[in-house]
Protein backbone atom coordinates (compact mmCIF):
# COMPACT_ATOMS: atom_id res chain seq x y z
CA UNK A 1 0.00 0.00 0.00
CA UNK A 2 1.11 3.19 -0.73
CA UNK A 3 0.35 7.05 -0.24
CA UNK A 4 0.46 10.08 -2.53
CA UNK A 5 -0.80 13.12 -1.83
CA UNK A 6 -2.15 15.68 -4.38
CA UNK A 7 -4.48 18.82 -5.14
CA UNK A 8 -8.10 17.41 -6.36
CA UNK A 9 -7.43 19.34 -9.66
CA UNK A 10 -4.02 17.62 -10.17
CA UNK A 11 -6.24 14.54 -10.33
CA UNK A 12 -6.53 12.37 -13.70
CA UNK A 13 -9.39 10.75 -15.19
CA UNK A 14 -8.39 7.04 -13.51
CA UNK A 15 -8.30 8.53 -10.42
CA UNK A 16 -11.58 10.08 -11.23
CA UNK A 17 -13.00 7.22 -11.94
CA UNK A 18 -11.51 4.92 -9.39
CA UNK A 19 -12.65 7.23 -7.05
CA UNK A 20 -16.10 7.02 -8.19
CA UNK A 21 -16.02 2.77 -8.56
CA UNK A 22 -15.33 2.63 -5.22
CA UNK A 23 -17.96 5.28 -3.82
CA UNK A 24 -20.25 2.76 -5.50
CA UNK A 25 -18.88 -0.05 -4.06
CA UNK A 26 -18.96 1.40 -0.62
CA UNK A 27 -22.83 0.32 0.01
CA UNK A 28 -23.80 4.13 1.40
CA UNK A 29 -26.10 6.54 0.42
CA UNK A 30 -24.71 8.33 -3.01
CA UNK A 31 -24.29 11.68 -1.12
CA UNK A 32 -22.69 14.02 -3.72
CA UNK A 33 -20.41 15.75 -1.17
CA UNK A 34 -18.53 12.39 -1.09
CA UNK A 35 -18.01 12.51 -4.73
CA UNK A 36 -14.93 13.95 -6.93
CA UNK A 37 -16.68 16.75 -8.38
CA UNK A 38 -17.24 18.43 -4.68
CA UNK A 39 -13.77 17.97 -3.55
CA UNK A 40 -12.20 19.74 -6.99
CA UNK A 41 -14.54 22.44 -6.22
CA UNK A 42 -13.66 22.98 -2.99
CA UNK A 43 -9.59 22.85 -4.12
CA UNK A 44 -10.34 25.77 -6.77
CA UNK A 45 -12.04 28.07 -4.10
CA UNK A 46 -9.47 26.45 -1.41
CA UNK A 47 -5.57 26.81 -1.94
CA UNK A 48 -5.28 24.49 0.74
CA UNK A 49 -7.50 21.62 0.03
CA UNK A 50 -5.37 18.31 -0.69
CA UNK A 51 -6.32 13.95 -1.42
CA UNK A 52 -4.61 11.57 -0.27
CA UNK A 53 -4.46 9.12 -3.44
CA UNK A 54 -3.95 5.08 -2.07
CA UNK A 55 -2.99 2.44 -4.12
CA UNK A 56 -2.16 -0.95 -4.06
CA UNK A 57 0.36 -3.45 -5.96
CA UNK A 58 3.92 -4.27 -6.38
CA UNK A 59 6.23 -1.21 -5.67
CA UNK A 60 7.15 0.89 -8.94
CA UNK A 61 3.93 -0.61 -11.15
CA UNK A 62 2.16 2.96 -11.27
CA UNK A 63 2.03 3.73 -14.92
CA UNK A 64 3.69 1.03 -16.22
CA UNK A 65 0.99 -0.34 -18.32
CA UNK A 66 1.78 -4.09 -17.61
CA UNK A 67 -0.61 -6.48 -17.23
CA UNK A 68 -1.34 -7.89 -14.20
CA UNK A 69 0.64 -5.78 -12.52
CA UNK A 70 -0.51 -2.00 -12.34
CA UNK A 71 -1.51 -0.61 -9.10
CA UNK A 72 -4.86 -0.46 -8.61
CA UNK A 73 -6.31 2.88 -6.53
CA UNK A 74 -7.87 1.67 -3.38
CA UNK A 75 -9.18 5.15 -1.55
CA UNK A 76 -9.17 8.51 -1.83
CA UNK A 77 -9.00 10.92 1.54
CA UNK A 78 -9.90 14.34 0.65
CA UNK A 79 -8.99 17.13 3.97
CA UNK A 80 -7.69 20.35 4.33
CA UNK A 81 -4.48 21.20 5.21
CA UNK A 82 -3.57 23.76 8.30
CA UNK A 83 -1.16 25.28 10.92
CA UNK A 84 0.62 23.11 13.04
CA UNK A 85 -0.75 19.94 10.41
CA UNK A 86 -4.29 20.45 11.83
CA UNK A 87 -6.42 19.36 9.30
CA UNK A 88 -9.90 19.34 8.81
CA UNK A 89 -12.62 17.64 6.01
CA UNK A 90 -12.97 18.95 2.77
CA UNK A 91 -14.86 22.15 2.72
CA UNK A 92 -15.55 22.12 6.61
CA UNK A 93 -18.67 24.44 7.69
CA UNK A 94 -21.01 23.87 4.81
CA UNK A 95 -20.29 20.04 3.55
CA UNK A 96 -23.34 17.69 5.10
CA UNK A 97 -21.30 14.44 4.50
CA UNK A 98 -17.17 13.83 5.14
CA UNK A 99 -14.63 10.61 5.21
CA UNK A 100 -12.58 9.00 3.19
CA UNK A 101 -13.41 6.67 -0.02
CA UNK A 102 -11.87 3.26 0.66
CA UNK A 103 -12.40 0.01 -1.06
CA UNK A 104 -14.39 -2.30 1.55
CA UNK A 105 -12.05 -4.12 3.38
CA UNK A 106 -8.95 -1.89 3.17
CA UNK A 107 -7.11 -1.96 6.56
CA UNK A 108 -5.97 1.36 7.07
CA UNK A 109 -5.92 2.74 10.27
CA UNK A 110 -6.85 6.83 10.77
CA UNK A 111 -3.33 7.34 12.51
CA UNK A 112 -1.74 5.90 9.25
CA UNK A 113 -3.34 7.47 7.12
CA UNK A 114 -2.72 11.00 8.60
CA UNK A 115 1.03 10.21 9.34
CA UNK A 116 1.10 9.93 5.55
CA UNK A 117 -0.62 12.92 5.04
CA UNK A 118 1.53 14.55 7.84
CA UNK A 119 -1.63 15.66 9.79
CA UNK A 120 -1.41 15.84 13.72
CA UNK A 121 -5.43 16.32 13.85
CA UNK A 122 -8.28 15.94 11.72
CA UNK A 123 -11.50 17.68 12.19
CA UNK A 124 -14.85 16.39 11.13
CA UNK A 125 -18.55 17.47 11.92
CA UNK A 126 -20.43 16.10 9.57
CA UNK A 127 -18.46 12.66 9.56
CA UNK A 128 -20.50 9.71 7.86
CA UNK A 129 -21.50 6.26 9.33
CA UNK A 130 -19.53 3.52 8.31
CA UNK A 131 -15.97 5.19 8.30
CA UNK A 132 -14.59 1.92 10.19
CA UNK A 133 -11.05 4.30 10.51
CA UNK A 134 -12.14 7.94 12.26
CA UNK A 135 -15.73 6.74 13.77
CA UNK A 136 -14.00 5.63 17.12
CA UNK A 137 -12.55 9.13 17.55
CA UNK A 138 -15.52 10.58 16.92
CA UNK A 139 -16.82 12.84 20.20
CA UNK A 140 -20.87 13.09 19.54
CA UNK A 141 -23.23 11.56 17.16
CA UNK A 142 -26.16 13.57 15.25
CA UNK A 143 -29.02 12.49 13.19
CA UNK A 144 -29.75 13.99 9.43
CA UNK A 145 -32.92 13.45 8.91
CA UNK A 146 -33.87 12.51 5.92
CA UNK A 147 -37.02 12.19 3.36
CA UNK A 148 -37.63 8.60 1.29
CA UNK A 149 -39.43 9.13 -1.58
CA UNK A 150 -38.00 5.87 -2.97
CA UNK A 151 -41.80 4.23 -3.32
CA UNK A 152 -42.69 7.82 -5.24
CA UNK A 153 -44.54 10.71 -3.89
CA UNK A 154 -48.31 9.43 -3.83
CA UNK A 155 -46.59 7.16 -1.51
CA UNK A 156 -44.55 9.59 0.90
CA UNK A 157 -47.50 11.80 1.12
CA UNK A 158 -50.12 9.16 2.14
CA UNK A 159 -47.42 8.68 4.73
CA UNK A 160 -46.99 12.16 5.16
CA UNK A 161 -51.07 12.35 6.10
CA UNK A 162 -50.42 9.80 8.39
CA UNK A 163 -47.17 11.01 10.22
CA UNK A 164 -47.89 14.59 10.36
CA UNK A 165 -51.67 15.47 9.82
CA UNK A 166 -51.64 18.57 10.54
CA UNK A 167 -48.68 19.92 8.90
CA UNK A 168 -49.73 18.19 6.02
CA UNK A 169 -53.15 19.88 6.05
CA UNK A 170 -52.10 23.42 7.02
CA UNK A 171 -49.12 23.37 4.22
CA UNK A 172 -50.88 22.76 1.35
CA UNK A 173 -54.03 25.17 2.87
CA UNK A 174 -51.70 27.83 2.55
CA UNK A 175 -50.37 27.03 -1.15
CA UNK A 176 -53.97 27.30 -2.08
CA UNK A 177 -54.30 30.18 -0.54
CA UNK A 178 -51.14 31.72 -1.93
CA UNK A 179 -52.83 31.09 -5.02
CA UNK A 180 -55.94 32.73 -4.32
CA UNK A 181 -54.64 35.75 -2.45
CA UNK A 182 -51.50 36.32 -4.18
CA UNK A 183 -50.94 34.68 -8.19
CA UNK A 184 -50.50 31.52 -9.73
CA UNK A 185 -48.04 29.52 -8.32
CA UNK A 186 -45.74 27.80 -10.05
CA UNK A 187 -42.56 25.70 -9.29
CA UNK A 188 -38.90 25.06 -11.19
CA UNK A 189 -37.11 22.26 -9.77
CA UNK A 190 -33.63 22.99 -11.57
CA UNK A 191 -33.79 26.49 -12.69
CA UNK A 192 -30.32 27.94 -14.36
CA UNK A 193 -31.30 32.24 -14.15
CA UNK A 194 -28.42 33.51 -12.09
CA UNK A 195 -30.73 36.11 -10.69
CA UNK A 196 -32.64 33.39 -8.88
CA UNK A 197 -29.55 32.26 -7.39
CA UNK A 198 -28.57 35.90 -6.34
CA UNK A 199 -32.11 36.31 -5.01
CA UNK A 200 -31.50 33.13 -2.66
CA UNK A 201 -27.58 33.86 -1.07
CA UNK A 202 -29.14 37.22 -0.59
CA UNK A 203 -32.67 36.11 1.44
CA UNK A 204 -29.83 33.17 3.18
CA UNK A 205 -27.76 36.28 4.07
CA UNK A 206 -30.48 38.47 5.67
CA UNK A 207 -31.57 35.45 7.37
CA UNK A 208 -28.36 34.54 8.94
CA UNK A 209 -28.21 38.30 9.97
CA UNK A 210 -31.86 38.47 11.55
CA UNK A 211 -31.00 35.09 13.64
CA UNK A 212 -28.23 36.38 14.91
CA UNK A 213 -25.54 33.52 12.83
CA UNK A 214 -22.58 33.66 11.10
CA UNK A 215 -23.00 34.95 7.45
CA UNK A 216 -21.77 32.27 5.63
CA UNK A 217 -22.05 34.11 1.96
CA UNK A 218 -20.19 36.75 3.82
CA UNK A 219 -17.34 34.95 2.69
CA UNK A 220 -15.91 35.04 -0.93
CA UNK A 221 -15.12 30.97 -0.75
CA UNK A 222 -18.41 29.87 0.10
CA UNK A 223 -20.02 32.29 -2.48
CA UNK A 224 -17.84 31.08 -5.33
CA UNK A 225 -18.15 26.87 -4.56
CA UNK A 226 -21.71 27.85 -4.80
CA UNK A 227 -21.71 29.16 -8.06
CA UNK A 228 -19.18 26.35 -9.29
CA UNK A 229 -21.47 23.90 -8.53
CA UNK A 230 -24.42 25.82 -10.24
CA UNK A 231 -22.58 24.85 -13.06
CA UNK A 232 -21.78 21.43 -12.37
CA UNK A 233 -23.35 18.55 -14.52
CA UNK A 234 -22.56 15.19 -13.44
CA UNK A 235 -24.44 11.97 -12.56
CA UNK A 236 -22.54 11.60 -8.91
CA UNK A 237 -22.96 15.49 -8.63
CA UNK A 238 -25.17 18.33 -9.90
CA UNK A 239 -26.02 21.52 -7.95
CA UNK A 240 -29.67 21.96 -8.22
CA UNK A 241 -31.73 25.36 -7.44
CA UNK A 242 -35.15 24.68 -7.05
CA UNK A 243 -37.23 28.06 -6.78
CA UNK A 244 -41.24 28.73 -5.82
CA UNK A 245 -42.74 31.12 -7.77
CA UNK A 246 -45.87 33.41 -7.23
CA UNK A 247 -46.33 34.88 -11.47
CA UNK A 248 -42.84 35.44 -12.53
CA UNK A 249 -42.01 36.76 -8.98
CA UNK A 250 -39.51 34.10 -6.53
CA UNK A 251 -40.76 33.58 -3.11
CA UNK A 252 -38.55 30.67 -2.07
CA UNK A 253 -35.58 29.36 -3.45
CA UNK A 254 -33.34 26.17 -2.31
CA UNK A 255 -29.59 25.40 -3.80
CA UNK A 256 -28.53 21.53 -3.00
CA UNK A 257 -26.15 18.72 -4.84
CA UNK A 258 -27.71 15.76 -6.23
CA UNK A 259 -26.61 12.40 -7.68
CA UNK A 260 -28.57 9.60 -9.28
CA UNK A 261 -30.19 8.98 -5.94
CA UNK A 262 -29.66 11.62 -3.35
CA UNK A 263 -30.42 15.23 -3.14
CA UNK A 264 -28.43 17.02 -0.40
CA UNK A 265 -30.45 20.11 0.93
CA UNK A 266 -28.11 22.65 1.93
CA UNK A 267 -29.18 26.07 1.24
CA UNK A 268 -33.39 26.77 1.56
CA UNK A 269 -34.61 30.65 2.33
CA UNK A 270 -37.68 32.30 1.41
CA UNK A 271 -39.20 36.02 0.92
CA UNK A 272 -40.30 37.25 4.75
CA UNK A 273 -42.66 39.34 2.93
CA UNK A 274 -44.87 36.05 2.25
CA UNK A 275 -43.95 34.18 5.59
CA UNK A 276 -47.58 33.83 7.12
CA UNK A 277 -48.26 31.45 3.51
CA UNK A 278 -45.00 29.27 4.48
CA UNK A 279 -43.15 29.20 1.46
CA UNK A 280 -40.66 27.21 1.98
CA UNK A 281 -42.54 24.36 3.54
CA UNK A 282 -44.75 24.52 0.12
CA UNK A 283 -40.79 24.44 -1.54
CA UNK A 284 -39.76 21.71 0.74
CA UNK A 285 -42.61 19.63 -0.60
CA UNK A 286 -42.84 20.33 -4.00
CA UNK A 287 -39.16 19.49 -4.06
CA UNK A 288 -40.13 16.22 -2.63
CA UNK A 289 -42.63 15.21 -5.81
CA UNK A 290 -40.38 16.47 -8.08
CA UNK A 291 -37.40 14.47 -6.64
CA UNK A 292 -39.30 11.33 -7.22
CA UNK A 293 -40.25 12.40 -10.52
CA UNK A 294 -36.72 12.66 -11.34
CA UNK A 295 -35.86 9.23 -9.99
CA UNK A 296 -33.90 10.50 -6.58
CA UNK A 297 -35.01 8.07 -3.69
CA UNK A 298 -33.63 10.20 -0.95
CA UNK A 299 -34.01 13.96 0.34
CA UNK A 300 -31.38 14.27 2.91
CA UNK A 301 -32.17 17.29 4.98
CA UNK A 302 -29.50 17.78 7.12
CA UNK A 303 -28.00 17.47 10.41
CA UNK A 304 -29.53 20.25 13.00
CA UNK A 305 -32.66 20.47 14.63
CA UNK A 306 -35.42 21.92 12.78
CA UNK A 307 -39.33 21.75 13.31
CA UNK A 308 -39.93 21.62 9.48
CA UNK A 309 -37.50 18.89 9.59
CA UNK A 310 -39.15 16.75 12.43
CA UNK A 311 -42.00 16.72 10.66
CA UNK A 312 -40.85 15.97 6.72
CA UNK A 313 -39.11 13.17 7.80
CA UNK A 314 -39.14 9.45 7.20
CA UNK A 315 -35.97 8.49 8.96
CA UNK A 316 -32.59 9.48 10.03
CA UNK A 317 -28.88 8.44 8.89
CA UNK A 318 -25.93 8.77 11.59
CA UNK A 319 -22.92 11.39 10.93
CA UNK A 320 -20.77 12.26 13.86
CA UNK A 321 -18.24 15.56 14.87
CA UNK A 322 -15.08 15.21 16.46
CA UNK A 323 -11.62 14.95 15.32
CA UNK A 324 -9.11 12.11 14.70
CA UNK A 325 -5.48 13.13 15.94
CA UNK A 326 -2.24 11.34 16.29
CA UNK A 327 -0.16 11.43 19.80
CA UNK A 328 2.08 14.39 20.39
CA UNK A 329 2.81 17.95 21.03
CA UNK A 330 0.88 19.43 17.99
CA UNK A 331 -2.35 17.09 18.73
CA UNK A 332 -1.74 18.21 22.37
CA UNK A 333 -2.11 21.56 21.12
CA UNK A 334 -4.96 21.23 18.41
CA UNK A 335 -6.96 19.84 21.29
CA UNK A 336 -6.48 22.98 24.12
CA UNK A 337 -7.00 25.25 21.09
CA UNK A 338 -11.11 23.57 19.73
CA UNK A 339 -11.87 20.98 22.50
CA UNK A 340 -13.38 23.58 25.15
CA UNK A 341 -15.35 25.47 22.40
CA UNK A 342 -16.68 22.09 21.25
CA UNK A 343 -17.69 20.88 24.60
CA UNK A 344 -19.52 24.41 25.46
CA UNK A 345 -21.24 23.83 22.34
CA UNK A 346 -22.24 20.50 23.21
CA UNK A 347 -23.50 21.56 26.87
CA UNK A 348 -25.92 24.05 25.85
CA UNK A 349 -27.22 22.08 22.84
CA UNK A 350 -27.93 19.06 25.07
CA UNK A 351 -29.70 21.34 27.33
CA UNK A 352 -33.36 22.28 25.78
CA UNK A 353 -33.71 25.56 28.18
CA UNK A 354 -30.37 26.72 27.72
CA UNK A 355 -30.54 25.97 24.17
CA UNK A 356 -33.67 27.95 24.34
CA UNK A 357 -31.89 30.82 25.79
CA UNK A 358 -29.22 30.87 23.55
CA UNK A 359 -31.39 31.16 20.36
CA UNK A 360 -33.15 34.31 21.68
CA UNK A 361 -29.83 35.79 22.47
CA UNK A 362 -28.98 35.07 19.41
CA UNK A 363 -31.97 36.78 17.59
CA UNK A 364 -31.50 39.73 19.89
CA UNK A 365 -27.90 40.46 18.31
CA UNK A 366 -29.92 39.70 14.77
CA UNK A 367 -32.28 42.32 15.63
CA UNK A 368 -29.46 44.93 16.80
CA UNK A 369 -27.72 44.33 13.44
CA UNK A 370 -30.74 45.29 11.23
CA UNK A 371 -31.33 48.20 13.10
Amino acid sequence: MRIRVVAPGELGEGDLDAWRALRAKSGAPMNPFMEPEFSRAVGRVRPAARVAVITEGPEGTEGTGVPGVAAEAAGFFPYETGPLGHGRAIGLGVSDSQGAVLRPGLSLTARDLMRACSLSAWEFDNLEDGQTPFVPQAAEEFDSPIVDVGEGFEAYEAGLRERSPKFYRTTTAKERRLGRQVGEVRFVFDERDPAALAQLMEWKSAQYRRTGRRDRFAKDWIRDLVHLLAETRSPGCSGVLSVLYVGDRPVAAHFGLRSRSVLSCWFPAYETEFAKYSPGLILHLRMAEAAAAEGIGMLDLGRGAAEYKDSLKTGALKVYEGSAVRPGARAALYRLSREPSRRAHSFVRTRPRLASFAQSTLNQVGRIRDR
